[in-house]
């Protein structure tokens, strides 16, 4: 089977490099459509169980920052992710000894808890039995095929999937040579035959991923491995940076591809706080229209037409009303050319003019009020509404 892939993915190489056919389709309303894959599903009996791929929602993930041994803050790192929407948390299990902790992991918190293994195949097998909901391999540095295998048996009998998680910065030595250093090239044939090794030993619940900082190869990797498998497909730009830095690297390499319809899953890494990549994610996703949850800010971004400030109301009410987690639209705008357009179809709008604004709920004025109590008075009317809307 290995072999048919591998000439399957090799057409889409000709003299002058990669020469690739179209991945976008589109449904009858012209929308793009979601890429057909397979279906896996992530969590034990008894605990939060979430579906990667076909229908399912585009899941978000995050991956704790911790030593693996440092428990106590980890449990509150997982408390946190669980109230920012997280879907997924990864840990790193670098020996035998770290998944001894997975199990009080588990009871600390419902959501699906990922054993990241580098090198031991050890870990990787102790974390099967500690009871992780699944397993991320890594081809580069666990490559023989008695390790992938008896990995594979241990989770086929316990029901744990596996992720086959490729990154350009540990790429298989032997496919780096053979592709003449071209790390898409390489790193799309690595989780080919990595998955091949899986198929071997009779193992399919699979999510497969290629990571790269660079985030044009991200984009290529993965339109080239979305076409050579059935496979759910794991989205992220690696070691992306710092906030803003990180923020748009992620946005531009997981939502171009999250708009040809390439993606099930997501993480936004970023050399920053566990939350902040979850709010990232998120966000990614309801701008794409791909999650409807929370509530979304629509703010002018502010010019010389302005007559009242609007910035430091938006930054007050997104940090005191950032925790709403139902579909929920607030526009502030700070003058009359754009304001009333933009806003229309938002549940609460300020409209703001010199020193004083008028707050709208749909389409009705309920009232003028004072720039000083912009922020007391918007928040006022976003939990009222809110709280009618979603019976809270």
């Amino acid at each position: 089977m290995y072999t048919n892939i591998v000439l399957f993915f090799g057409q889409f190489f000709s003299m002058d490099g990669l020469k690739m056919p179209g991945c976008i389709e589109f449904d009858d309303s012209g929308s793009v459509a979601r890429r057909k894959c397979r279906v896996i599903t992530v969590g034990h009996d008894g605990r939060k169980k979430i579906g990667i791929g076909g229908d399912s929602p585009v899941s978000v993930q995050s991956m704790i920052k911790r030593k693996p041994y440092d428990i106590g803050n980890i449990l509150i790192d997982c408390h946190r992710l669980e109230k920012s929407r997280c879907d997924l948390i990864r840990l790193t299990i670098p020996d035998d000894d770290a998944a001894v902790t997975i199990p009080e992991i588990l009871q600390a918190t419902t959501i699906p808890i990922i054993a990241d293994i580098h090198f031991s195949a050890s870990a990787a097998l102790a974390s099967i039995k500690a009871g992780a909901d699944k397993i991320r391999l890594n081809p580069g540095n666990i490559a023989r095929v008695k390790d992938v295998h008896e990995i594979a048996r241990a989770c086929r009998d316990t029901g744990t999937p596996i992720r086959i998680g490729v990154n350009s910065g540990s790429l298989p030595k032997d496919l780096l040579k053979k592709h003449d250093g071209d790390r898409v090239k390489a790193s799309v044939e690595g989780a080919l035959r990595h998955i091949e090794m899986l198929h071997e030993a009779d193992f399919h619940d699979i999510v497969v991923a290629v990571k790269s900082s660079h985030t044009d190869e991200m984009i290529v990797a993965n339109r080239l491995l979305a076409q050579s498998c059935d496979l759910p497909i794991h989205l992220g730009v690696t070691e992306a940076g710092c906030n803003w830095e990180g923020n748009i690297r992620s946005s531009i390499g997981i939502g171009t591809l999250l708009a040809e319809g390439i993606g099930d899953t997501i993480r936004v890494s970023l050399t920053d706080d566990v939350v902040e990549e979850v709010k990232s994610g998120l966000e990614i996703l309801r701008a794409l229209g791909l999650r409807e949850s929370g509530i979304t800010f629509i703010s002018c971004p502010t010019c010389g037409r302005l007559e009242s400030d609007i910035k430091p109301v938006a930054i007050a009410l997104l940090e005191k009303l950032g925790h709403l987690d139902k579909p929920f639209r607030v526009a502030l705008m700070g003058c009359t050319v754009n304001g009333p357009g933009e806003a229309a179809g938002s549940d609460i709008t300020l409209l703001a003019g010199k020193g004083k604004g008028v707050i709208y709920r749909g389409e009705t004025v309920l009232r003028t009020i004072d720039e000083d109590s912009f922020i007391r008075e918007m928040e006022t009317e976003i939990l009222k509404a809110y709280g009618e809307m979603y019976g809270t």
